[in-house]
């Protein structure tokens, strides 16, 4: 299983990254930015991050979760959010950390799966040394 996580920062709120959200929806073009479709303004602090104290940003390296995660993806985990099936988390097993999808069987048994399917589900074991370190809520990648 090829785990694909690097380096870990914490987000700083010293700063507003406040911008503006325009009301209309662009679908191929830009609107104009006339203050007449000027919605308000968005702060990714508070409207990304809803535990600031349980969250922490990663980077995603490898392409086991491609397409839904790309290489070098910023990832937005909160370690408050609750983890359900079908989440996508940032896991440590033994002594690296992952980002894959939790899979909880009936049966209670846990996998990580990868988006690519090149890489095979892992089965979690009860003798493995596996915590889940939080929920990504948001990936942020550049094109």
């Amino acid at each position: 299983m090829e785990c694909s996580i690097s380096e870990i920062t914490v987000p700083s709120f010293e700063r507003s990254l406040s911008r503006p959200v325009l009301v209309t929806k662009v679908a191929a073009g830009f609107p104009s930015p006339a203050e007449d479709y000027v919605e308000g303004r968005i702060d990714l602090n508070r409207d990304l991050i809803q535990h600031p104290l349980a969250t922490f940003y990663i980077r995603v390296t490898g392409d086991s979760m491609m397409p839904d995660i790309h290489p070098n993806a910023l990832l937005v985990v909160d370690k408050m959010v609750e983890t359900v099936d079908g989440d996508i988390v940032v896991a440590r097993l033994e002594h690296e950390l992952c980002v894959k999808q939790l899979r909880i069987l009936e049966n209670k048994e846990i996998w990580l799966v990868s988006s690519n399917p090149d890489y095979k589900p892992f089965p979690i074991c009860e003798e493995d040394d596996f915590e889940v370190w939080g929920k990504v809520t948001h990936a942020i990648h550049s094109f």
